[in-house]
């Protein structure tokens, strides 16, 4: 539940920022409950669609060596904008594409320092709690 919780956070901050640094990306009051509100539209966007749509679309992202994933970035963003009900703009595809390259970038650092990222903590060798043997620390 922390772990939900920080992510909505870490996804209004990216959000934020993205609407700060672009001018084709815009949230209407820039407000924290409403920031929250878009942050949580765009992670269940990303949680139901986006598997979704890199399936459907999988030939098509292989045929361009993984670049068509990031116009499914964009389009997530869209769609956001879709369902947000004015509380998030984005003026077309070209933004949400750039905006899909930012929020993903700051999502990523951000999620790096705050240590959200479970796959890497595995990898690290940090999280071993369902490890049969786990490493000792000498």
């Amino acid at each position: 539940m922390r772990n939900l919780l920080l992510r909505l956070i870490v996804n209004a901050a990216a959000l934020a920022a993205t609407a700060a640094l672009l001018p084709g990306i815009g949230v209407r009051d820039n407000e924290i409950g409403t920031l929250l509100v878009v942050a949580l539209i765009f992670g269940l966007v990303n949680a139901v669609l986006k598997p979704l749509l890199i399936v459907l679309s999988c030939p098509l992202i292989i045929l361009t060596l993984g670049l068509f994933a990031i116009v499914i970035n964009g389009l997530m963003l869209l769609i956001t904008d879709a369902l947000a009900g004015g509380r998030f703009s984005v003026d077309g595809l070209g933004w949400a594409i750039l905006g899909g390259l930012v929020v993903g970038a700051f999502s990523g650092i951000l999620e790096g320092v705050l240590d959200l990222n479970e796959g890497d903590r595995k990898k690290r060798g940090r999280d071993d709690s369902f490890a049969i043997f786990p490493k000792r620390e000498d």
